[in-house]
């Protein structure tokens, strides 16, 4: 008799938003993670290759996000439609969280550092602020 064990992964899954300064959501995504802690840097990394991957797929490209095809036009779409190197749009967003470009708040409270730690939760929620500069400022 053979017997056969299956193990299930137990996917950890966080909800990621994207807002503006004001709070208000513009895209929702999700991310899986097959540990419970993760870094900030894990967050951000899982998400730049989850975009890349979208729009490396689809005929007209994936432009929320974090993710900003090099080359594009002054109207926000890319001039051709060429593969994107994940690696390369990994180094810019983690670049863009260190010079402030964004922040991130996990669950309300703002992420301080890449290295940061996070235990997720079944109701743990991410959010992506990208802050806009001021006019004439």
């Amino acid at each position: 008799m053979l017997n056969l064990r299956v193990d299930t992964l137990h996917e950890n899954i966080l909800l990621i938003r994207d807002e503006n300064a004001l709070g208000t959501v513009y895209n929702e995504l999700k991310l899986s993670f097959d540990k419970v802690e993760v870094s900030v840097q894990d967050i951000i990394t899982e998400r730049v290759f989850q975009e890349v991957d979208k729009y490396n797929q689809q005929a007209q490209g994936y432009l929320h996000g974090l993710v900003q095809p090099i080359g594009k036009s002054q109207t926000g779409k890319p001039s051709k439609k060429q593969p994107i190197n994940a690696e390369l749009q990994v180094a810019i967003a983690l670049k863009a969280f260190a010079n402030n470009v964004f922040f991130i708040l996990i669950d309300d409270l703002q992420a301080e550092s890449l290295s940061q730690l996070i235990t997720i939760k079944s109701n743990t929620m991410v959010s992506f602020v990208k802050l806009t500069p001021l006019v004439g400022g």
